[in-house]
């Protein structure tokens, strides 16, 4: 698990038929299109501006460690060429095999490689309908599903992550989950899972949300650029690159990585605002990197008692690694100055990172520190980073009070809080 518990930061692509529809990558569900006119779209399908290479490189370059590709979405057509999946690229007007490609490509970037796979499949029959049906279906459409993974994980060898996902409609029981984990780390024994088999997997896979899992294990989160998977011509709303950083944050501090999914459009090209993105966070990491990767858990409870390192400030997220503490600054308004009650650690040195870095003055009182000597405006095109030097591992302990109680106690709310709610 080394290289996911350190990768903090991926890339997912979800490229399929539905891309060229440009209305999301369920459109064939939402709309009930028929599987015979859907499939008429492999004729439209050529993928001329898919280049893995280029994907993979500025993935490289935006400070991601990992790739995680659909080669199979819900809709049942593949992106590489097969011969137990009858709907695939090399039998569309691109015949290509866009997943060796990809492979190939992030093998040449040193990017550690997941592949994607539904297990359900909107375009077979029986389907999965049929299977709630009918023992018989099921047990075809079983034996199909066991076929395409074991070709999938044979024919791409090796990968590092196989990423389950549509699991309607059984459950892990349903599914033959561990007779299917074990099927596979036959082929690959390294493999990681994730849990979306019915089986917990090797990580979680929280969507849409940064959400360390309680109790904690490896996770990733699996977030969109803007708020669709596979591309949408209508949807604008794409996430800036500050807001990027803060999920990394986010990640760094829940000892977690962010999955950042980036949908092509129709001819495999990424979209210009995703591009943008991914260069201005890739800079930014260039200069920062330090308080994102190999960082350690530094979060806080409103209700545990004991436990905290971590703790919030109007000023930024916190992140920790050994003896430094780092806060990202998302907001930049000092007036020279900025003031930290809470610190537990006798301060050595503090550091200004922003277009370039430098030492700043500060004093300590008991547990408050006045970093002083700081610009009037942002020293960074995003965010700047402080970091203290600490005389150990760092740790914050404000409380909701003016001062820490000698006692075990609550950090801000005595009882069940209406804030989770």
């Amino acid at each position: 698990m080394k290289w996911f518990l350190d990768a903090r930061f991926g890339m997912f692509i979800h490229y399929g038929l539905f891309s060229l529809l440009e209305r999301g990558e369920w459109v064939m569900n939402r709309e009930r299109i028929a599987t015979a006119d859907y499939m008429k779209l492999m004729d439209r399908f050529t993928a001329e501006a898919f280049d893995a290479d280029a994907i993979c490189k500025i993935a490289k370059q935006s400070g991601m460690r990992y790739v995680v590709l659909t080669t199979m979405h819900h809709e049942g057509f593949a992106l590489y060429d097969s011969d137990v999946v009858p709907f695939n690229s090399m039998k569309s007007a691109a015949k290509r095999c866009l997943v060796s490609e990809f492979v190939e490509a992030a093998r040449k970037y040193d990017l550690k490689i997941g592949l994607y796979h539904s297990l359900n499949n909107w375009s077979c029959k029986p389907d999965g309908a049929d299977t709630l049906e009918n023992k018989a279906d099921y047990d075809l459409y079983i034996q199909y599903t066991f076929d395409r993974i074991e070709e999938l994980v044979t024919k791409f060898n090796p990968i590092d992550v196989l990423w389950y996902d549509g699991w309607w409609p059984f459950n892990a029981d349903g599914w033959q989950a561990q007779r299917m984990n074990e099927m596979v780390r036959k082929h690959q024994p390294h493999i990681l899972f994730n849990g979306r088999n019915g089986l917990a997997g090797d990580f979680g896979t929280p969507e849409g949300h940064m959400s360390a899992p309680s109790p904690w294990r490896p996770w990733e989160a699996c977030i969109t650029h803007n708020d669709s998977w596979g591309y949408s011509v209508a949807d604008q709303n794409w996430k800036s690159p500050k807001q990027v950083i803060q999920m990394l944050a986010t990640a760094a501090q829940g000892c977690g990585n962010l999955l950042l999914n980036i949908g092509p459009k129709p001819d495999g090209s990424i979209p210009q605002p995703s591009m943008e993105m991914l260069k201005e966070v890739g800079d930014w990491l260039t200069r920062h990197g330090d308080c994102i990767y190999q960082t350690e858990p530094f979060t806080f409870n409103l209700m545990d008692r004991t436990g905290h390192r971590g703790d919030w400030s109007y000023h930024g997220p916190f992140t920790a690694k050994g003896n430094q503490l780092h806060q990202i600054i998302t907001r930049w308004q000092t007036e020279g100055q900025l003031t930290y009650g809470g610190i537990v650690n006798k301060i050595k040195s503090v550091t200004l990172d922003g277009m370039h870095s430098e030492v700043v003055s500060f004093t300590q009182k008991g547990d408050v520190v006045r970093v002083t000597g700081l610009p009037k405006d942002n020293p960074d095109t995003l965010y700047p980073v402080l970091t203290f030097e600490c005389d150990g591992q760092p740790e914050l302990n404000t409380t909701a009070g003016m001062r820490v109680p000698a006692v075990k106690h609550p950090p801000y709310d005595p009882c069940p809080s209406d804030i989770a709610h």
